[in-house]
């Protein structure tokens, strides 16, 4: 059963477990589970994604409950427009306390929307919320860095927070398309735990067809417990994040 965080007669938004795919695909033919039929089945009735999280990807996802309401959410997701996402990711190295990636992404081949633009424009903010260390060898390095980032994506595009963290050279871990896999494999034997670590935290917006002010939190799963509590917090100091361009 899925939790589902937010329900009225438009909309349906549901904390999505890492592991799961958002719909059926020929992709994944051998994957069982799926939040939406899960959640049709759940609340009794049909429903639409407005938008999609890769399979590993955890935390908030919203359903619409009309082909018209999925229409005008689904336009608004790939702009950004109105929206104010809040993801929350383990990536390896240490990024500096503030950082602003303006750098666009080609359209990728699976993707099924319009293909009128190859090249699409794609800003993410990453905020470093802590840095630590986990005792494994890289290298001529006794250790691996890695840090608890919030990433806030200011557009919509497929794969964008997994292709921007590869870009400045700070790849999510557990990322088997856009990371390292030998460091995956190793995090994973350490941690006792395989899994892409991104999660929706928080999604803000207005309702569209209220407009009333919507805010829904997804906390993080249990999983998160396996990282280290005892590290090196950032600074507190605020700085001019700087821009990293094509």
């Amino acid at each position: 059963m899925l939790d589902i965080l937010y329900l009225d007669d438009y909309l349906a938004v549901v904390n999505k477990p890492p592991g799961w795919l958002v719909h059926r695909t020929p992709l994944d033919k051998g994957e069982s589970r799926f939040v939406l039929q899960t959640l049709r089945d759940q609340i009794g009735q049909r429903v639409w994604p407005v938008h999609r999280l890769d399979k590993g990807t955890s935390g908030v996802l919203v359903f619409a409950l009309s082909a018209d309401v999925a229409r005008t959410l689904g336009q608004a997701f790939e702009s950004g427009e109105g929206l104010h996402k809040t993801y929350r990711a383990m990536v390896r190295g240490w990024p500096v306390d503030e950082l602003f990636i303006d750098h666009p992404l080609k359209r990728m081949p699976d993707d099924m929307r319009s293909q009128r633009e190859e090249v699409q424009t794609a800003q993410t903010r990453l905020r470093t919320l802590r840095r630590g260390e986990l005792p494994i060898a890289q290298g001529a390095f006794p250790g691996l860095r890695w840090a608890e980032v919030e990433l806030r994506p200011l557009t919509g595009r497929r794969h964008q927070l997994r292709r921007h963290a590869k870009h400045i050279a700070h790849p999510i871990i557990g990322d088997a398309t856009h990371g390292k896999g030998p460091l995956n494999r190793a995090v994973a034997a350490h941690l006792g735990l395989q899994r892409l670590w991104l999660h929706a935290l928080q999604l803000e917006m207005a309702h569209p067809v209220s407009g009333q002010a919507l805010q829904v939190f997804a906390p993080l799963d249990t999983h998160w417990g396996v990282w280290p509590t005892s590290v090196t917090q950032t600074t507190d100091k605020v700085c001019t994040p700087p821009k990293i361009s094509p």
